[in-house]
């Protein structure tokens, strides 16, 4: 029996995925192997969502990181979702203990816009 752990773990963008897993798929093609189910709807929904490359996203990330009241969670989130108004920005910070005022809420906006 196989036993699988987790071997390390970090945090990366949609972007970021999406070209991990367009590596990892090229090297299964070279080699002929069978692409798994599982390995096919991931890369489909990487290449639906991922709407940047992965060098912009995680600029935005360290961005995003210098605001105030940001979390990497949050910015990690917001690069993955890329809201472009306000409502969808009240809706990623929704659970936090705080509300953000309407210039936090468009600096956010225009650092997503800058990296669309």
């Amino acid at each position: 029996m196989k036993v699988k752990g987790v071997l390390s773990e970090e945090k990366v963008t949609l972007p970021e995925l999406r070209a991990s897993l367009q590596g990892v798929e090229s090297e299964r093609i070279a080699a002929e192997k069978e692409l798994s189910y599982e390995f096919r709807r991931s890369m489909e929904h990487a290449n639906q969502l991922a709407r940047t490359t992965p060098e912009k996203s995680k600029e935005l990330v360290e961005k995003l990181l210098k605001l105030e009241k940001m979390k990497p969670e949050i910015a990690y989130r917001i690069a993955n979702i890329m809201p472009k108004s306000r409502d969808e920005v009240r809706a990623i910070f929704a659970k936090e203990r705080f509300t953000l005022s309407p210039e936090e809420i468009d600096s956010i906006i225009d650092l997503v816009m800058a990296h669309f």
